[in-house]
């Protein structure tokens, strides 16, 4: 997860340590940090890879007399970055989490790229929905063996508060899915693709009449 959001910040930009460990600090909230001494050993493993570049010392800025060396992401890291980002194997238990930080780097990624990780997101959505409330159905129909009335009664609770937590992530990616479906820029971006222009579809050769409209 943490090379992840280390590659998906520096395609945007070059950027060094210390705004990148402030930016995933923002991220994970008022109790999750992250130190140098977490993050700058995944740099150094990147670098060595080839998946990013220390940028020219001539650049290094200062703070508080200590050198703070930027980082770029190279081709390598780019790939490495939509390997991460089209991965929906890895880290299933912790994938609503991971998806938290796909979002903010969709941007990135071509329309249906984005398409495909948003649909997977929602069936995933909707997979925990569906178990939720047949274990709610099954507690209910069968009661747990052994376990009191008053016990029962609250394991379901305990259940339909997750299911409903997972509806509601279910209608926050569906609200994404018809965002990015409605994006003007991603319809241009299909236009741009097939080479379309004024409602016409310009093939690639000099014949005069070499266009179809399109309806």
């Amino acid at each position: 997860m943490y090379e992840l959001i280390v590659l998906s910040l520096l395609m945007s930009g070059s950027a060094h340590g210390y705004s990148i460990i402030k930016t995933m600090n923002d991220i994970a909230g008022p109790y999750t940090k992250f130190s140098h001494g977490r993050l700058y050993p995944l740099l150094v493993r990147l670098e060595e890879e080839g998946s990013i570049v220390t940028v020219d010392n001539a650049t290094v800025e200062q703070t508080k007399g200590r050198p703070l060396h930027s980082y770029e992401i190279t081709e390598k890291g780019r790939e490495r970055f939509h390997e991460l980002m089209m991965n929906i194997t890895s880290n299933v238990g912790d994938y609503q989490k991971l998806f938290l930080h796909k979002v903010q780097a969709m941007e990135h990624l071509e329309p249906a790229d984005r398409l495909i990780l948003l649909e997977h997101y929602i069936n995933f959505c909707q997979a925990h929905v569906l178990y939720m409330i047949a274990k709610v159905e099954e507690v209910l129909r069968l009661q747990v063996h052994g376990m009191s009335p008053s016990h029962n009664n609250a394991l379901v609770k305990i259940m339909r508060h997750v299911a409903d937590q997972w509806q509601l992530e279910l209608e926050w990616a569906n609200g994404l899915l018809e965002e990015e479906r409605d994006d003007p820029q991603r319809l241009q971006l299909v236009y741009d693709h097939f080479n379309i222009r004024g409602g016409k579809l310009q093939y690639s050769c000099n014949m005069p009449d070499a266009s179809l409209s399109v309806y």
